[in-house]
C-alpha cells in the first residue's frame, strides 16, 4: 500500500469546501501538526495544506492530495500486504459557533452546550469495490467508517457533564456519590431515575469537584465506527434501561437542558420502546448502552449516541442497526441506511400506538416524484442525488420493501431482513450483497425486482380507458398497464 487516505471532515467548514447547503460558520478546518506512519514522520506542511510556495514542496501539489474532506497521503515506505501499520497524528480545529440546527452534525448553544461530531482524522475505508473511499463529506450522507476500538479521554471544567459514545470508565472520579447511586438504580428500576437534577449545578453538585477545577471523563467503546460527544454545565440527567434479548438490562441516558424538561418527558418511553422493538424485529441491540442528548442538532446518530429531540428519537435510535451495526456505505447508498430505517420506523410507530401499520400510503409520495427527470436511481451516488436526495435516501426504499412484501408477504420480508442484519453485523455489505442475500433467504429469483428498483427509475403506468356502468357499487372497466 503506497498511500493512505484520511477523512478530515472538519474541512467542510473551510471557505472553499463543497457542501450541500449554506452555513453561517466558516473556519480553517482541521489542522494536522504531526503525522507519523509506521514510525516515520511525514511533512504535514507539504501534505495537508499549510500555505507554503509550490517551489518548496517536497511532495505532490496540494491539489493532488487534498480533495474536499479527503486527503491521500503518499508513503515513502509502502505498507506490505498481510501486515499492519500505525498512524499517529496531532490535530486541532475550531468548534464552529453554530447556534442553529444547520451545523453539519455539530452544534453549540452559546457557551453552555457543545455537540461534537466528525472531530478527528479518520482512516478511510478500503474495500473490495473501489479501494480507498475518497468521497468527500458534503453535509449529508456522512457514514462509511471502519469498525474499531475507541479509548477517549475528554478534559472539561468540573460541573460540566459529558455524554459520549462508549461506556464511562471512571464514574468514581467524575460523578458525585449521589449520582452514582441513582445511576445504579436505573438498571433495576421500572421507573426513570433522575441522576442529576436541575437544582444540582456546579462542581461538587452536578459532578465531582475535580482537580484544579477540571475533570477528565474517560469512555471506551468496542466495535464502533465513530465516536461523538456532547457536554454542558446545564444538563439535567435522566436514566433508565431497556431489556434486550441475550443482553438483559441495557442502560440509556438522556441529557437535556432544564427548560426542556416537558419536551423530554416522553424520551425514556420512546428510547426504551425503540431499543426493545428493533431488537426483536431485526437482532438484539449490539452495544452496552445508549446516550441521547439535547442541543441545536435535533436529529443525528452516532454509535451508542444520538443528538435528538424526542420526535426524532425513534428514528435516531433505529440507526444503531444501520449503519452502526450493519456498516453500509451511506455516502453512496443512503437507501440501505435511511431508507431501511424509515421502513422500520413505520412499524415501530404502529406498535407503540397500538395501530395497524400502513405501508400502502408510501405510494402517494412516490407518485409525486416518479417520472420527474431529476429522480435519481437508488444506486446513484447519494452525494450527487441533487434535490431528490431525501426521496432517494429516505422514501423510496420503504416503498420497495412494501412492494416486496406484496410479493412474498411482509412477515417473510421481516424474517429475511433479520437474517441479513445478523449475517452482516459489524461488516460492510454492498447492495449486491444485500440483494443476493434477500433473494436466497426468500428462495426467489428476484433479479428482475432488484434491477427495476435499484438501477432504474421506471414505473408502472396505469390508466382507465373505458368503463361500463352497473347497478349500485359494481363497475367494470378495461385498462392498460405498461412500464415506461
Amino acid at each position: 500500500m503506497r498511500s493512505v487516505v484520511l477523512r478530515l471532515d472538519q474541512n467542510i467548514f473551510r471557505p472553499e469546501a463543497p457542501r450541500t447547503g449554506a452555513m453561517d460558520a466558516i473556519t480553517d478546518g482541521m489542522k494536522i501538526t504531526r503525522l507519523v506512519v509506521n514510525g516515520q514522520s511525514l511533512p504535514v506542511a507539504d501534505t495537508l495544506g499549510n500555505q507554503i510556495p509550490n517551489s518548496q514542496r517536497r511532495t505532490p501539489p496540494l491539489s493532488r492530495i487534498l480533495r474536499g474532506t479527503s486527503a491521500r497521503i503518499p508513503l515513502s515506505a509502502p505498507i506490505a500486504g498481510h501486515s499492519s501499520g500505525t498512524i499517529e497524528a496531532d490535530w486541532s480545529f475550531q468548534v464552529p459557533r453554530i447556534e442553529g440546527a444547520r451545523g453539519f452534525r455539530m452544534g453549540r448553544w452559546a457557551d453552555t452546550l457543545y455537540q461534537v461530531a466528525q472531530w478527528y482524522p479518520r482512516l478511510a475505508v478500503f474495500d473490495d469495490l473501489r479501494g480507498w473511499d475518497t468521497d468527500s463529506y458534503l453535509g449529508d450522507a456522512e457514514f462509511y467508517n471502519n469498525f474499531g476500538h475507541f479509548d477517549v479521554s475528554i478534559d472539561v471544567p468540573a460541573g460540566w457533564i459529558v455524554g459520549a459514545t462508549g461506556v464511562l470508565q471512571n464514574p468514581n472520579d467524575v460523578l458525585t456519590p449521589a449520582a452514582r447511586e441513582r445511576l445504579s438504580r436505573a438498571l433495576v428500576s421500572d421507573s426513570t431515575i433522575r441522576v442529576v437534577t436541575a437544582a444540582e449545578r456546579g462542581a461538587g453538585k452536578s459532578t465531582a469537584t475535580g482537580t484544579n477545577g477540571r475533570l477528565v471523563w474517560r469512555f471506551v467503546a468496542d466495535t464502533v465506527g465513530d465516536f461523538a460527544w456532547a457536554t454542558s454545565n446545564q444538563f439535567v440527567w435522566d436514566a433508565g434501561h431497556a431489556t434486550i434479548p441475550t443482553r438483559g438490562a441495557v442502560l440509556f441516558k438522556i441529557l437535556y437542558l432544564p427548560g426542556h424538561t416537558q419536551a423530554f418527558a416522553e424520551g425514556p418511553r420512546v428510547v426504551r420502546h425503540a431499543l426493545e422493538y428493533y431488537s426483536k424485529l431485526w437482532m438484539p441491540y449490539g452495544f452496552p448502552m445508549l446516550t441521547m442528548v439535547d442541543g441545536p442538532e435535533l436529529g443525528m446518530e452516532s454509535p451508542m449516541f444520538i443528538m435528538s429531540a424526542v420526535f426524532a428519537a425513534d428514528h435516531e435510535t433505529g440507526h444503531q442497526w444501520w449503519p452502526m451495526m450493519v456498516g453500509v456505505n451511506e455516502t453512496w447508498y443512503g437507501w440501505m441506511d435511511e431508507g431501511f430505517n424509515q421502513y422500520m420506523n413505520i412499524l415501530s410507530d404502529a406498535d407503540i400506538t397500538g395501530k395497524q401499520y400502513k405501508l400502502d400510503s408510501l405510494g402517494i409520495s412516490y407518485g409525486s416524484v416518479s417520472g420527474n427527470e431529476l429522480e435519481p436511481p437508488l444506486m446513484w451516488d447519494g452525494n450527487y442525488a441533487g434535490p431528490f436526495y431525501g426521496f432517494q435516501a429516505y422514501r423510496k426504499a420503504p416503498l420497495m420493501l412494501s412492494s416486496l412484501g406484496g410479493i412474498v408477504g411482509d412477515s417473510a420480508v421481516w424474517r429475511a431482513m433479520s437474517e441479513y442484519a445478523k449475517a452482516w453485523k459489524f461488516k460492510h455489505p454492498s447492495p449486491w450483497d444485500y440483494a443476493n442475500f434477500m433473494s436466497n433467504a426468500l428462495h426467489r429469483d428476484l433479479g428482475w425486482f432488484w434491477y427495476y428498483w435499484l438501477f432504474t427509475t421506471e414505473r408502472v403506468d396505469e390508466s382507465i380507458e373505458s368503463g361500463i356502468g352497473a347497478e349500485r357499487d359494481h363497475r367494470e372497466a378495461t385498462g392498460r398497464r405498461a412500464a415506461d
